[in-house]
């Protein structure tokens, strides 16, 4: 049974981490960007990591850079049209998986992301299954060299999406450490909470962290649980007890994480809820 636990998500500045570590979160993600892999960026994203373990905290995730300069960071990427954004990604993998080998640590990587650029991107194949096949095969190096401190994230473009069972099964033989982003899901499925919860079932023994985010179901939305469309009662049940989670939503203020805390605030108490009734045995 899954136990809803306080995840937070922040970056590497002083302000949000203290604002984050004030509520005695079990995880903290950091969100990276281009200027924690400067010399002094990287040495400050390494003392950060220091000082939340030093708080207690022992789960950390490390969420690879979402950007490089005007490009998401796609691993659909070509290297000959794109060789710095590919250089890019590869370069900064490598550093983050230095410091999960070093602090013991987590590093999450998206499969992808969506939109205009990550449609060009795949067009550039000869078909969708050509770039999701070249998807698989960068991602596969990175698990052989990530092992157990490395995860993939789903997107919402066709290279890398949960929601599609035949995709997932792809995914499946890749033996992949998951990660499973609620919204992503769900906006690929057009909102159906049902098919929802079929891919949370189906991908449960191999997801070791979620993103619990609510959504409307059409565009990426990033809302406080209980305000968008997901059926949360339907998708305590099919989480993986013992994988860990965060809140990844949208900040009014990014120094101040309440929209996580009342998102864990709503479920908890839709879990103590169901857990009365008997719904989650």
């Amino acid at each position: 049974m899954f136990l809803p636990q306080l995840g937070l998500k922040g970056s590497s500045q002083l302000d949000q981490i203290n604002d984050r570590l004030q509520y005695n979160p079990i995880a903290y993600e950091f969100y990276t960007d281009a200027n924690d892999f400067t010399d002094e960026g990287y040495q400050r994203l390494y003392d950060a990591i220091q000082y939340v373990k030093d708080a207690g905290i022992k789960n950390i995730i490390l969420h690879h850079p979402m950007k490089f300069q005007d490009h998401h960071s796609e691993v659909v990427a070509p290297e000959k049209q794109y060789p710095d954004l590919y250089r890019f990604i590869e370069f900064t993998t490598e550093k983050l998986l230095y410091l999960a080998d070093d602090l013991d640590v987590q590093v999450l990587v998206h499969g992808g992301y969506a939109g205009p650029e990550s449609r060009y991107f795949v067009s550039l194949y000869p078909s969708v299954e050509d770039a999701r096949n070249a998807v698989y095969q960068r991602l596969d190096r990175f698990a052989d060299a990530g092992g157990e401190y490395i995860m993939f994230e789903n997107s919402i473009a066709p290279v890398f999406a949960y929601g599609d069972p035949l995709q997932e099964d792809e995914i499946l033989v890749h033996n992949y450490r998951l990660a499973f982003d609620t919204s992503h899901c769900f906006i690929e499925l057009h909102g159906n909470n049902q098919k929802l919860a079929s891919s949370l079932e189906h991908l449960k023994d191999r997801t070791v962290h979620y993103h619990l985010v609510d959504s409307m179901g059409k565009t990426h939305d990033s809302l406080t649980l209980g305000t968008g469309k997901i059926d949360w009662a339907n998708v305590l049940p099919h989480l993986n007890p013992v994988a860990t989670s965060i809140y990844e939503i949208n900040l009014h203020d990014q120094n101040n994480c309440r929209e996580q805390i009342d998102s864990h605030n709503y479920l908890l108490k839709l879990y103590q809820k169901l857990n009365n009734r008997g719904e989650l045995s």
